[in-house]
């Protein structure tokens, strides 16, 4: 069952830039689209995250963050049992801004430093060097974890049907037929909106949801059955064509270490298959 929350709340940075705190989802929790008056830096460990901002879903694991500006619209959902960070940034004391949603490295430098600051206890000299440092090491992760979604009318439907099922196997002759239009056109649609192809997408879109199940609990072959693989070594070998490694082997390694390749935020060189 899906627990539904509000936004997560904004405590007051009376004191230095950056509050910092955590919490363990109880059960898999979606927060409704909401923005925030302060920048947001979200980060996870044990879990996944993920958010929806205008026509991207960004997947956030260990060993990443997803920084969020002031006042831009987003929608979340965490895996239950994800140990949930957050740290609110006020605008006017951050000397840097992220103009637009950023995945972040969450090194272990920034995580102990943002653990520091979520402390109480501190006074204001020990609080204004810690965030001195934050500032100074705070910097967008080389992986940019977006699926970029089509914003396109002649397929935002196929988008939106494999959004609610991935498992969903219609071919592309399928889809064209269903939406009167041709194959060439659906084709050409997703190529000039996500910069892939419709195979390529919906693999990209396969494997995004799979780092949630997995994070879940689910084991290989459940996940590979939920999401319409007739066999889990063909779920395997997609999964290492995107993430660089096998999904046991990833999440044996915290997630944090497996080569992530650049083709996750949906790019070009995405080098995807059927």
């Amino acid at each position: 069952m899906i627990r539904r929350a509000g936004a997560l709340p904004e405590r007051a940075t009376d004191s230095g830039a950056v509050v910092a705190e955590f919490r363990v989802v109880p059960a898999p929790t979606e927060w409704a689209q909401h923005a925030h008056r302060l920048h947001e830096l979200v980060w996870v460990r044990g879990g996944t995250l993920t958010s929806r901002v205008g026509d991207r879903v960004f997947t956030v694991f260990e060993g990443h963050g997803l920084w969020m500006p002031a006042g831009v619209v987003h929608a979340g959902r965490a895996t239950e049992g994800a140990r949930f960070h957050s740290a609110f940034f006020a605008p006017d004391r951050t000397p840097f801004a992220f103009g637009q949603p950023e995945a972040i490295a969450m090194t272990p430098l920034l995580v102990s430093l943002l653990s520091h600051l979520s402390r109480t206890d501190l006074d204001e000299a020990a609080r204004l060097r810690a965030e001195a440092v934050v500032f100074d090491v705070i910097e967008p992760s080389e992986h940019q974890l977006a699926l970029r979604l089509p914003g396109d009318p002649r397929i935002d439907a196929i988008a939106e049907a494999l959004l609610d099922d991935p498992a969903d196997g219609r071919s592309l002759e399928e889809w064209a037929r269903e939406l009167g239009t041709s194959d060439r056109t659906v084709t050409r649609a997703f190529r000039q909106s996500t910069g892939l192809s419709f195979a390529q997408w919906r693999q990209m879109l396969r494997v995004h949801r799979a780092l949630m199940l997995l994070s879940d609990g689910f084991d290989v072959m459940s996940v590979s059955e939920h999401l319409g693989y007739a066999q889990s070594s063909s779920f395997i070998a997609a999964f290492r064509r995107v993430m660089g490694t096998t999904p046991g082997a990833f999440f044996g390694a915290g997630g944090a270490s497996g080569d992530v390749r650049n083709s996750v935020s949906g790019g070009e060189n995405a080098g995807l298959s059927a």
